[in-house]
């Protein structure tokens, strides 16, 4: 069988890349990525990539030649660039068409639950691309699984769920924790998605997945017994949407666009309205809430699969930006000799930066940068990062992003904060040294006032980092 995968670098779509590959020798797995180098190379010699993306027909067309089943799992959260319901709109009636002209039998597609006359937008678009992909039943059998709160290691509802309950001792709540919902695992939902690969279905079908229906109350309840902690929750009526939307950027690590449309999407009941997960899947005996918590929190013990922040909106915008950093009209570069050093401890050492670790110079101001970008909607400084160790293109460090890494020679950050510009922050190991560069291209007057501001705090900051870098690689080297 011939299955192409879209979305395979987000939260949901890389623990379903690993399953498929897992559970079905026969079947052979396609990728449509926007960025070849963001798939590892175990998994590039197990299948077929195609790069691209659903806005570029050519590589569409590539994508879905030849293929039985296709999963869609494309959603545009957090896109900067025009409105995401448009872009939401566009995607889908692109691949759908598409697929009819491939002759795709099967399309398998992930949204969420709630009633559309009361939906959020962000869950109203997912319904609109269901409707969507659904749109050509004679030709194409759609498969459309709808979910509610996922709970996973990695999940931006988990991390909610985690930081409220660890960090607030008596807690005021907004109106909606009273909102019944009915929260599933992400080991069900992507078992789910696997065993739809090969189920016999009467057509396009529509499934509801979701566990034991609570309130977010009581999730919230139930992951204080989780981690051994007594809190107390008092929900109040005067919580707008806003204030609900600020207050969980304040102690949580997503950002305030993220916020709000969680926020939107708990304020309505999200609960299964049909049993054909019963029907079609037997065998699946959900997860409770419990038991998804105990499973989170022993992955992330190991190594988080995936993360909430891997589902960026890069989708919806093609094209790499690797080297846009070198088109920079403004760029100071700090170095440090380590030709008697260990090459590879002095890497290890800047691969680990950020997180938990901090920025290893003047912690102070980048935490005051990160609570100003978290109050302007950006992502902040208390995202972290998914592992402490080790870094993939694509993932997050706080607010910048990987976007270039090249084995003991290279680290590219792109930053993700609010900037009047765009601004990249790079890594060199040559044959003698360490080198530290900002770079920024200023939008305007602003722009050119704000790298100069700067630049003092440059000047400290990337001198002490590579200090301590060096101190670190000593250290761990003796």
């Amino acid at each position: 069988m011939n299955v192409l995968l879209t979305g395979s670098t987000g939260y949901i779509g890389r623990r379903l890349k690993y399953s498929l590959l897992n559970s079905d020798k026969k079947i052979n797995l396609r990728l449509l990525v926007t960025d070849i180098r963001q798939v590892d190379e175990d998994t590039a010699a197990k299948v077929e990539i195609i790069e691209g993306n659903t806005f570029n027909p050519d590589a569409l067309k590539e994508s879905l030649r030849g293929i039985d089943t296709a999963y869609y799992l494309i959603h545009s959260m957090r896109s900067k660039d025009g409105d995401f319901a448009d872009l939401d709109r566009v995607s889908a009636q692109n691949f759908i068409e598409e697929c009819v002209r491939a002759g795709v039998k099967r399309v398998i597609y992930l949204g969420g639950l709630g009633k559309k006359n009361s939906i959020s937008r962000h869950l109203a678009s997912r319904q609109e691309t269901g409707e969507i992909l659904s749109s050509y039943p004679d030709k194409v059998e759609t498969i459309w699984f709808r979910a509610a709160i996922i709970i996973g290691a990695g999940g931006a509802s988990y991390e909610i769920v985690k930081n409220l309950v660890q960090k607030l001792p008596v807690m005021l709540a907004p109106s909606w924790v009273r909102t019944n919902t009915q929260p599933a695992a992400v080991d069900d939902v992507i078992q789910y998605l696997t065993l739809a690969l090969k189920t016999e279905f009467s057509g396009s079908t529509i499934i509801d997945i979701g566990g034991e229906r609570l309130t977010f109350l009581d999730m919230l309840k139930k992951a204080a017994e989780f981690y051994s902690l007594k809190r107390f929750i008092i929900p109040i009526p005067f919580f707008s949407p806003k204030i609900s939307s600020y207050w969980l950027i304040l102690l949580t690590p997503v950002p305030f666009r993220l916020a709000s449309a969680l926020v939107a999407g708990l304020k309505v009941e999200s609960v299964v309205t049909n049993q054909n997960a019963k029907k079609y899947f037997p065998g699946i005996k959900q997860l409770s809430y419990t038991e998804s918590l105990k499973r989170a929190s022993a992955e992330e013990e190991d190594e988080i699969i995936s993360h909430w922040s891997d589902g960026s909106s890069a989708w919806f915008h093609s094209g790499k930006k690797t080297e846009e950093s070198g088109n920079a009209t403004h760029t100071a570069s700090y170095k440090k000799d380590i030709s008697d050093l260990s090459r590879m401890k002095v890497w290890e050492s800047v691969i680990s930066i950020g997180g938990d670790r901090g920025w290893l110079s003047m912690n102070y101001l980048w935490q005051v940068r990160g609570i100003i970008d978290k109050f302007s909607g950006g992502p902040g400084i208390n995202r972290g990062r998914r592992n402490s160790e080790d870094l993939r293109i694509g993932d997050s460090i706080d607010f910048w992003t990987v976007i270039d890494l090249i084995y003991e020679k290279r680290l590219l950050l792109a930053a993700q904060m609010n900037l009047p510009g765009k601004a990249w922050l790079e890594f060199i190991l040559n044959e003698t040294d360490l080198i530290i560069s900002a770079h920024f291209i200023p939008r305007g007057l602003y722009g050119r006032f704000y790298w100069y501001i700067l630049f003092p705090f440059h000047i400290i900051i990337f001198k002490g980092m590579l200090r301590r870098i060096i101190k670190d690689s000593l250290i761990n080297e003796g």
